[in-house]
């Protein structure tokens, strides 16, 4: 028994040892690119860490895997708390391994620390799911800027893709600015609604459902069917009275049971059509491209932002040049100005 206790001791310590080590970046690389689930969950670590000194090497990592991404299909999936977004992510994405994907859930949350929404709690909530070996449920960080998130979110996929992963899960609260994000980074936009609920009741503005490639009435089961079949027809209704997408594309209205795992395997091939059809893919390829664009002047946008509050002379004067402008000395304009010109110095 107590070679066995020591047998024990000593392995822990080597796991504990190995997992103190810190990998260098052409490990990571390597383990990623072999499919190493844990050396991706660290590589994203590294990529969502704020330490300067971690800049260079996520960089590097981005770089080396970005070869080997793109070609996956990316799935943005939003709804507003309650809808049930996890349980959907979890019948859809095992009905997605089960024939063989490998699937990828991710989760842009910034405000999570103060709406306590559930995006957080997705591996606890996705038991299922979270077993499967052809899946990987990665949680946002928590934090209150959604450019950095998101950003974060989007050098993610490069990663998820550059494991081996084939389709992507993006999901998002469902409230706020966050859709907007998502959409800005997948191929499909899927928004998920409730049968008898108004859009004043579940917060959804008109502008998210214009960015919806596909809208699925969820809980589509028991005595609530007939709700969602009339839910159905008057968002068919709606969506006619939208603005065409400029790849032709007619956003479809499908209904679902998630916790019956009905109606799956009609959403698949909604998205597959989106896929194969030729404008669809045209679409896909053009729109990653803007994308890109986008997401260029976003990061210099947030690399700016963040060069200027490490700057030293600004930690020095931010807080006096606050309390100058509450107590009316100072205009918020001229402070500003004030600060930006110390900002240009080292």
């Amino acid at each position: 028994m107590a070679s066995k206790k020591n047998t024990d001791k000593n392995h822990n310590s080597k796991t504990k040892a190995f997992r103190k080590k810190d990998p260098s970046t052409t490990e990571l690389i390597d383990g990623i690119l072999n499919g190493d689930i844990a050396t991706l969950a660290r590589a994203i670590t590294l990529i969502e860490s704020t330490k300067s000194e971690h800049f260079q090497k996520s960089n590097d990592i981005i770089n080396q895997c970005l070869p080997h991404s793109g070609k996956s299909i990316r799935i943005g999936i939003t709804g507003v708390p309650g809808v049930g977004k996890s349980t959907f992510i979890e019948t859809f994405g095992s009905y997605l391994t089960a024939m063989g994907k490998k699937v990828a859930v991710l989760a842009v949350d910034p405000t999570s620390t103060i709406s306590k929404g559930s995006i957080l709690g997705d591996k606890t909530r996705m038991q299922e799911l979270v077993k499967d070996k052809n899946a990987y449920i990665r949680p946002s960080p928590t934090g209150h800027s959604l450019g950095g998130v998101a950003r974060k979110t989007r050098e993610t996929i490069i990663l998820c893709e550059a494991a081996g992963f084939d389709t992507i899960l993006v999901e998002t609260v469902g409230v706020g600015q966050s859709e907007t994000a998502v959409h800005g980074m997948v191929d499909f936009f899927l928004l998920l609604k409730l049968a008898g609920a108004g859009d004043e009741l579940q917060g959804i503005k008109r502008g998210i459902m214009e960015m919806a490639d596909a809208i699925v009435i969820n809980k589509a089961d028991g005595n609530n069917i007939e709700q969602a079949n009339l839910a159905k027809v008057e968002f068919s209704k709606a969506v006619h009275l939208f603005t065409p997408k400029d790849n032709g594309w007619s956003p479809k209205v499908l209904s679902c049971s998630a916790t019956q795992k009905t109606g799956i395997s009609e959403i698949w091939e909604v998205i597959k059509t989106y896929i194969d059809d030729k404008p669809g893919l045209d679409g896909i390829i053009a729109n990653r491209r803007t994308q890109n664009k986008y997401w260029l002047l976003q990061t210099i946008e947030d690399r700016l932002k963040q060069q200027f509050y490490e700057n030293k002379n600004i930690k020095n004067n931010l807080d006096k040049m606050i309390q100058l402008v509450v107590d009316g000395e100072i205009s918020p304009f001229n402070a500003a100005e004030k600060l930006l010109i110390l900002a240009k110095d080292p």
